[in-house]
């Protein structure tokens, strides 16, 4: 996996391994598939930080107006 300045990295956990990285945001997805599968058969224990997560949620869903009041 290779980083340059134009990708941002996101932060990546494991709570069953006490582990943190960053990751380039192109290799989020397979960053954690292939953590899952190789370290917990496949089950997802390895996330997005799920502040970041989180906050990638509201920032989605305000851009998308679900927040506003009808």
């Amino acid at each position: 996996m290779t980083t340059s300045d134009d990708d941002p990295t996101v932060p990546i956990v494991c709570t069953d391994c006490d582990t943190s990285s960053r990751v380039a945001l192109s290799d989020v997805a397979d960053a954690i598939e292939n953590h899952n599968e190789r370290l917990h058969d496949g089950e997802d224990i390895a996330t997005v930080d799920p502040d970041i997560a989180a906050h990638i949620a509201d920032m989605a869903a305000t851009d998308l107006g679900l927040l506003e009041d009808e």
